[in-house]
Parts: C-alpha cells; structure tokens; sequence
C-alpha cells in the first residue's frame, strides 16, 4: 500500500512541478486559436475547458492504462517506476508538444506537424505510419470494449460488435459537438467512478488482498524468458507514453480557447491516465495475490475477462448497490477504449483530409474518407486481437519516439540560447533504444538473441543523437 500511495502522490507532484517546467520553457502566448481563427462547425469549434480535457482524456485513455497495464503487472512492482517516471518524463511531454505545436501550426494533424519540421520524406513516412497505426487503434478499441459489452450483457461479441462499428461511423463523420462532445461528460463520469472504487476497494483491503510493496526483481511467471527490458516497456504501452496520443492531441488543439490551458488539457490528463494505468497494474497484483495468480487468469479468460472479474470483486460487494458500482466500473473500462476508438477513425479521417487537401466541411467529402476507413476496420475486428495488439504496441512507441524527436528539433529552432530541446530529446534516446531493441527481439519481429538486441538498440539510440545534432546543433555551427 505505501508503494502505491508513494507512486500516486509523484504522479501529481509530477504534473504540478515538472508540467510547469515543461509548460513554461515552450511560454503560451495571448495569440488566437485555431478553434477561434479556423471554426467551421465540424472540426474546429471552441470548447469549454473542462470538456476539452474530458475529451482529451477519454481519447487517450484506451484500452492501454487497463490492458496494457494488467500485461505490465506481469513483471510485478517494478512497473510502478516506468508509469510513474515514463508518464512524468515521456508520455506528458510527449502530449503536451503535440498538442502545442499543433495548437501553434492551425491544428495540423501529427504527420504533418512532423513533416514541417523532419522534412518530406518523414512527412509521407508518417502520412502512411499514422494512418495505418490510427485504423489498428480504432479496430483494437472496436473489438476490446465488445467483448467486454457481450461479458456484461451476455450477447454475444456477434451481435455487439455492429453497435459498436455504427457509433464509430457516426462519431467519425458528425460534428465533434454533436456526440462526442455532448457524451463524454457520462462517460468520463463512469470512469472516474471505475478508478476510484477500484482504488478504494484496493486501500480499504475488500476481499481480504493485500496490495504488494515496490521490488526490483522480474516477477514474470516465465522468468528470464520475459526480460523486463524492452517487453514491459512496450506492453504497457499507454500507460506511460503512447505515440496514439499525438494523433489525438491535435483534435484538441481544434478546440482550445487560449494556449494557456495546454498544460492542464495535454499533460494533465497523461498524468491522469498515469493515475488509470497505476490503479489498474496494482489490482491485476492485488486482486490475484501476484503475477503467478494474474497469469494463470490472463491465461484463462483474456484481459477482458480479468477486469471483470476486478470490478466485481472490488466493487460487486452484496445487494443492488454492489451490482450497480461493479457495472458502473465496467461501463468505465468500456467507455474508455470506445472513447478512443471513435476519435482514432475521426483522426485518421482528419490526417487523410490534410494529407489529399480534401476541405471537410460537407458531409458527402467526410463520407468520402469514413467509409473505406471504417469498412477495413470492420474486416481487421475478425482477426485474433492479441497479434493486433502486438503490432500496435510496437508501432505506437515507434510514433512516440519520431514525435518527440520532433518535438526536440522545435524547441531547439524555436528558443534559441536555451537547453529547452534536452526535455523530449532524453525520452526520445530512451524510447529509441526500447523500441528497436523490441523489434529485434520479439517474437513478432526478428527473434534474435539478447546478445546481440540489447547492444544494437543502444547503438541505435546513438545513431539517432548523432542524427540529431547533425541537424541542429552541428548545421548551426558549420
């Protein structure tokens, strides 16, 4: 319990030390918004702030701080020190850079942000990278809150599964303020009530669990065929830095108001999600009496299964009262990954605009985009959902690493006499490491030894300083 409470007080004092850092070597200005330049009544539209943040935070709050964070618990406590410093470290910087740069270049999507300041050839590379990582995000977010609907009302995921397809469908072509806009308040009312029971039930010990204090070891239940580094760095994926966030961010930066209220909106609700992704990696622990317990569960019936089985014995308690607070906390689990989803095809229907130069205006030019987008969607939710997840796991780091790259070239070009650059270029050289070494080592990937993946990632990192330098502080200086 002490480990966790620990952890949960340095997320927030992560958000109101390091946010402010963050927040004040990038320095808002008083110049308009897009959403006030640029407002079309579809896309860009000013919003309030607390609906701009409630989106912010249910767009990115996937399946990835529930999911992600169970396959995470896998290694044991020492995951509490990658959510806890990569959320503060990488994944706040991460979205608020995306979200402010966008904020800064008319709400531009990601790739072309990246594009503007990495040149045309990472333009087209993350035109193509986004687009295919946006439709495996909205079909794994299609699939995921399924099965979870089909556990909780006994249909099967057959019957579910169009429902879901058909709200993606609208909430990609309407106007933001039209479903997403006037829903998310009760979504994000489920899942705020999901966090904190699920974290009361953990503190008040429901069930007789006891919550497990920090330790280094790799608990896996596999053993040293799990090394900790890279896998539970990607396997956690959202819960501490995810490269799908700066595909949702810019749907945002559409919405703002004022640039100062970038750091509560884009890192605040990471660190929020930081939060999510904690509670949820102490109660897959807790509620199986460790990693052995959580594994054989996993096993078992899917991480679907898992959070179910969490809610109700968290939170089912006896009588109506308990019935209501344990579907209250699954209808939070499944509002987040389906307030992901949606926006994930509602981003990629937005990049392929920026990309063709198609105004979206008229309904009959977004039906033109969300159709085919939504039809490969609906063919890829057939296949298995754990090779899905995989892929996107890798190629949502590998987003993360290129934008804070992008990040560190546009303060480097932007405060001039400043070390401005160093805050997303040190998350970058890690992330850089973490994801090459993954790919070279997972069974999805190459499937080489340690041996030779552990000294190539870090030379990989290096190549990537090297490249860096070669193209700010060295072309500066020749």
């Amino acid at each position: 319990m002490v480990t966790f409470l620990i952890a949960l007080c340095a997320l927030i004092v992560g958000y109101l030390v390091y946010g402010k850092i963050v927040d004040t070597f990038f320095a808002p200005t008083d110049h308009p918004t897009p959403a006030v330049v640029h407002n079309d009544g579809v896309d860009y539209i000013p919003l309030p702030t607390w609906k701009v943040f409630l989106i912010q935070l249910l767009n990115i709050a996937g399946l990835g701080p529930i999911f992600g964070a169970l396959g995470g618990a896998l290694w044991g406590p020492s995951v509490y020190l990658w959510i806890v410093f990569g959320t503060i470290f990488a994944g706040g910087v991460h979205d608020y850079l995306s979200g402010m740069i966008s904020l800064r270049e008319d709400g531009k999507s990601i790739s072309e942000v990246v594009g503007h300041h990495m040149g045309p050839v990472m333009l087209l590379i993350m035109r193509i990278f986004s687009v295919v990582l946006l439709v495996l995000v909205g079909t794994v977010f299609m699939t995921g809150p399924a099965g979870l609907l089909a556990k909780l009302t006994g249909f099967a995921v057959t019957y579910v599964l169009p429902c879901v397809l058909l709200y993606y469908f609208l909430a990609t072509l309407l106007p933001i303020d039209t479903l997403i806009a006037r829903f998310y308040p009760l979504f994000g009312l489920c899942l705020i009530v999901m966090a904190l029971g699920i974290m009361g039930g953990m503190l008040f010990g429901v069930g007789g669990h006891t919550m497990p204090e920090m330790e280094l070891a790799n608990l896996h239940p596999k053993g040293d065929a799990m090394p900790i580094w890279p896998l539970m760095f990607i396997t956690v994926a959202c819960g501490a830095v995810s490269g799908f966030h700066s595909t949702q961010s810019p749907i945002m930066a559409r919405c703002l108001r004022d640039e100062r209220l970038g750091r509560p909106v884009f890192y605040g609700a990471m660190v929020a999600e930081g939060i999510i992704a904690l509670i949820w990696a102490t109660a897959g622990i807790t509620f199986y009496d460790g990693t052995g317990g959580l594994a054989k569960a996993m096993a078992a019936g899917g991480a679907g299964s898992v959070v179910y089985d969490i809610c109700v014995g968290f939170l089912g308690g006896s009588g109506i009262g308990g019935y209501i607070g344990a579907t209250l906390a699954m209808l939070g689990v499944i509002a987040c990954p389906i307030t992901s989803g949606d926006t994930a095809f509602r981003s990629a229907r937005l990049t392929l605009a920026d990309w063709i130069g198609l105004d979206q205006k008229t309904a009959a030019k977004r039906l033109t985009l969300a159709v085919p987008l939504l039809a490969i969607g609906g063919i890829l939710s057939q296949m298995d959902f754990n090779i899905i997840w995989r892929y996107f796991s890798w190629s949502n780091q590998t987003l993360a690493m290129i934008v804070l790259w992008t990040g560190a070239v546009y303060l480097y070009r932007t405060k001039k006499g400043s070390n401005a650059y160093l805050i997303p270029a040190i998350p970058a050289t890690f992330m850089a490491a973490v994801t090459f070494t993954y790919i070279l080592q997972a069974p999805e990937g190459f499937k080489l030894p340690t041996d030779i993946t552990y000294p190539a990632g870090f030379v990989f990192a290096a190549v990537c300083v090297i490249l860096f330098l070669r193209a700010t502080i060295m072309k500066k200086n020749a």
